[in-house]
């Protein structure tokens, strides 16, 4: 029940529909985000290729140290409810400035991810139905079309975009499985082995920095459930909920698979084998190996439908980042403008596909490559941006309750989260001082595509000690477009989430 020091709620014009969203809905999100058939199919054999066998068990302890974060994160929702995430969490934990701080940071992460995700989609659709269909068209023409199908599910209610995401997801998996039981079914030219889950290839190994590299950006976005807070039926559960059930479904499914190639190829072979000039196309020659001709075609395909789902999924919650800012007024206020008939956050979502239309469209008058001159630097830039404001976030979250722990035990809002804390903010570190290994570029380039994420941290923080000092009343209310739970109201029991 909202106290009276609660801002009144905002208009409907500019609030988004609320009880539309179950947990199951929001999961999908979070897991289509993370895209789970790209991850296998590239970053699984990047780490093997670069880390070694440790691949599996990086990609699981990741999974822990995001799920020991996500048990603060979550148990913060039931106080702080609002679309802007990262911006409101940082905000009542360490202050407003470093809350716009971190907002800028991320909001400019969300869209460089955006616009690296069509880089890949136009990519991996040029060849994808040249070589099945004969369909040979300009991979910016494949792009642009995503834009146009993004754009348009974008401006729909969210609960439809979750149905999409929800059937793209369950075909992603399912081709995956085919592929994991044929490998367990038919063995290998080894025998099993347990090696990839050993510490000392995990975390001793010679270049066991690039494994947290890959292990950490493979589940980007699982942040999101909190964007949807809003919208969803009866946030106080859905949204821990949804947040566990995302990180530990990934982390499962993640290492197994990954421990999977070590069964198809053998745990000597699949090192060879991904580190061969055949590294980018192993996982679909060992699925027509295994399970046949079929299963390659279908996931040849999906490959394209997951980069689908993944940018419509990080469509959605940078549009919220940008409906949530623009409503506060820290960016126009248009933004903050939703629809009559859906009550979804419909200027911020067309801007944001029109920003996206126009990178393409420069890429394609540049000649720009899809994958290389478009895609891979715009990813390494959003992920480090990301996992920075998922780190600070994570110290925010430990601030916030080491003065009042609301209700909540404290191994769920001050060890876990001091552990996920440590974890994220190393994992920062490894993303920063192998930058190169995540662009794939050498010299200068890498600094430069590093420095957006300080400038706009520091001008992020400077503009909100401006407002404090020049419009006291303004800079009150910021965060506070929707409802605030007071610390003194009573958390429910008992915890959904220990």
């Amino acid at each position: 029940m909202p106290t009276s020091s609660a801002q009144p709620s905002p208009p409907r014009e500019s609030a988004l529909a609320s009880g539309r969203l179950g947990t199951w809905d929001i999961v999908f999100f979070v897991v289509s985000a993370a895209a789970p058939l790209t991850v296998i199919l590239s970053g699984a054999v990047t780490t093997f290729r670069l880390g070694g066998i440790g691949a599996p068990g990086a990609i699981l302890f990741c999974a822990v140290v995001l799920i020991f974060f996500a048990l603060g994160f979550t148990a913060m929702s039931k106080s702080v409810r609002n679309a802007g995430a990262f911006y409101a969490y940082v905000s009542r934990g360490l202050g407003k400035p470093f809350g716009l701080g971190v907002s800028s940071v991320t909001v400019f992460a969300y869209i460089s991810l955006v616009i690296s995700f069509y880089g890949f989609i136009g990519f991996f659709a040029q060849f994808t139905f040249a070589e099945l269909f004969g369909l040979d068209l300009p991979w910016g023409v494949w792009s642009l079309i995503a834009v146009g199908l993004v754009a348009f599910l974008g401006y729909r209610k969210v609960d439809v975009g979750a149905k999409v995401l929800g059937v793209l997801l369950t075909l992603e998996v399912a081709i995956l499985l085919v592929f994991a039981i044929a490998a367990l079914v038919n063995g290998g030219p080894e025998s099993w082995s347990l090696a990839s889950f050993d510490p000392q290839n995990v975390f001793l190994a010679p270049a066991a920095g690039t494994l947290f590299i890959v292990g950490f950006g493979a589940y980007l976005g699982f942040e999101s459930t909190a964007i949807y807070a809003e919208e969803a039926k009866r946030p106080e559960r859905t949204i821990p909920r949804a947040t566990i059930i995302a990180i530990a479904f990934l982390g499962v499914f993640y290492a197994f698979t990954f421990w999977v190639l070590t069964v198809a190829f053998g745990v000597e072979g699949v090192l060879e084998m991904a580190r061969s000039d055949a590294f980018e196309t192993m996982v679909i020659t060992g699925t027509e190996d295994l399970a046949g001709g079929w299963a390659a075609f279908a996931m040849k395909v999906l490959i394209v439908t997951s980069f689908f789902a993944c940018v419509l999924a990080f469509h959605n919650a940078c549009t919220r980042y940008l409906f949530a800012l623009g409503r506060e007024g820290l960016l126009p206020r248009v933004l903050g403008r939703t629809s009559a008939r859906s009550q979804s956050p419909a200027v911020a979502s067309l801007t944001l596909s029109a920003l996206c239309a126009a990178g393409v469209l420069i890429a394609i008058l540049v000649n720009a490559d899809p994958f290389l001159g478009l895609a891979l630097w715009t990813y390494a830039t959003g992920v480090q941006g990301l996992v920075f404001a998922q780190a600070f976030t994570a110290i925010a979250v430990v601030w916030y309750f080491a003065k009042d722990r609301r209700g909540h035990s404290v191994w769920r809002v001050l060890v876990a989260p001091v552990l996920g804390a440590l974890g994220l903010v190393i994992g920062f570190i490894l993303i920063v001082t192998n930058f190169e290994v995540v662009t794939g570029l050498e010299g200068p380039i890498n600094q430069l595509l590093l420095l957006p994420t300080p400038i706009l941290f520091i001008g992020g923080i400077i503009t909100g000690l401006v407002l404090r000092a020049r419009k006291p009343q303004y800079y009150a209310g910021l965060t506070e477009s929707v409802r605030v739970v007071a610390q003194e109201e009573p958390e429910p029991a008992p915890e959904t989430v220990h």
